[in-house]
């Protein structure tokens, strides 16, 4: 019986997490449960499972015990708060399956410093990075040369610049292939998401941004392609399905059945295409802080959480979530990483100065 300390437990990742405990209640357990705030999603799965700890954010800080008697840390939860949790599992020593882009994007150097010293291993749960992490053997390591990672292109790809001016929240949160929390899907229209993707394989995989490559693949089956020396590729495809990298999660290193496999003789053509970075600017502010390093990545995060809550609603446009992270990176000079707290301090600063650029708009 593997025990799951399941943080974010209530979110889009962790019902689902959820869902493959309960198909499996002879191999999972979820010994410890975590969210944002007391509720009633987090009182009737608490009911449920019998959890030995149970924590809500606004409780105050978490307990040093709550990832004590787990076999394995999920991270689900989203935004920054994300990286303080999976630094505290690594610290005790325990397995991460990580699904919060977060903490490698703002935390990256943190994070594999930690668990190289505590020999903590980290499991992508990201479709992306899972799909990786299965071309290479289930591995984070490998002779490849590249990395391409595949990106739907969002409910926006063919529109131009004109068009993105008028778009609306309820536009952006119509995603053609697939189903997730708002701020996620509203970083899949701008196209940041693939940014914050290029980061995390960076750290995830060890390989600099001049080997990771993105494309615009709309069906999205092809998840992530890893290229070798001698020209040969593997790819994983499935559906549109965050249940598969869940899974994968949980069980490593084992598989277990699972509820959808592929028909491929329904799947019809699948198509690859340049991303256009021009009219997504999103992307280029994000490799640009990713090639900064320091605390560029983390002034990046913070800028965008603030955006993308103004855009949500209505208080600016599409494309002035981008100017809001443009000024953010202008404005806020970075500085060495050697702690939590300096990747707390540019969070900090970034949510100000997009908060101050919002209000000014």
């Amino acid at each position: 019986m593997k025990k799951i300390a399941l943080v974010g437990c209530t979110g889009s990742i962790g019902t689902q997490t959820a869902d493959i405990v309960r198909r499996y209640p002879d191999r999972f357990s979820l010994c410890a449960l975590a969210a944002r705030r007391r509720s009633p999603a987090l009182a009737r799965l608490a009911e449920e499972f019998h959890p030995k700890q149970v924590y809500a954010a606004d409780d105050g800080p978490m307990s040093e015990e709550f990832f004590s008697e787990c076999d394995l840390a999920f991270i689900a939860a989203s935004g920054f708060s994300g990286l303080s949790y999976t630094l505290k599992a690594i610290e005790a020593g325990k397995p991460v399956a990580l699904a919060n882009k977060e903490s490698l994007v703002a935390g990256g150097q943190l994070v594999t410093e930690a668990a190289a010293r505590r020999n903590a291993e980290i499991i992508p749960v990201d479709s992306e990075h899972s799909a990786i992490f299965q071309a290479l053997g289930m591995k984070r390591t490998g002779a490849f040369s590249r990395i391409i990672l595949t990106a739907s292109g969002g409910p926006f790809r063919t529109f131009s610049a004109e068009q993105l001016a008028r778009v609306t929240a309820a536009d952006a949160l119509r995603h053609p292939t697939w189903k997730m929390g708002k701020k996620v899907t509203v970083d899949s229209a701008t196209l940041l998401n693939k940014g914050y993707e290029v980061i995390e394989a960076k750290w995830l995989y060890g390989v600099d941004f001049s080997r990771i490559k993105a494309v615009v693949h709309p069906e999205s089956i092809v998840h992530s392609v890893v290229c070798f020396e001698d020209g040969a590729a593997l790819a994983q495809l499935g559906y549109p399905d965050m249940r598969v990298p869940i899974q994968l999660a949980l069980t490593y290193p084992e598989r277990l059945p699972c509820e959808r496999e592929l028909d491929f003789e329904s799947l019809g053509s699948l198509h690859f295409e340049r991303l256009p970075a021009e009219r997504f600017p999103c992307y280029g502010l994000a490799l640009e802080a990713g090639r900064a390093g320091k605390t560029a990545p983390a002034v990046l995060n913070g800028a965008a959480e603030i955006a993308v809550e103004a855009f949500l609603g209505g208080r600016i446009s599409f494309p002035q979530i981008a100017d809001t992270i443009k000024d953010a990176l202008s404005r806020i000079p970075m500085s060495e990483v050697r702690a939590y707290g300096d990747v707390a301090e540019a969070d900090r600063r970034a949510r100000e100065e997009a908060k101050r650029y919002v209000n000014g708009l």
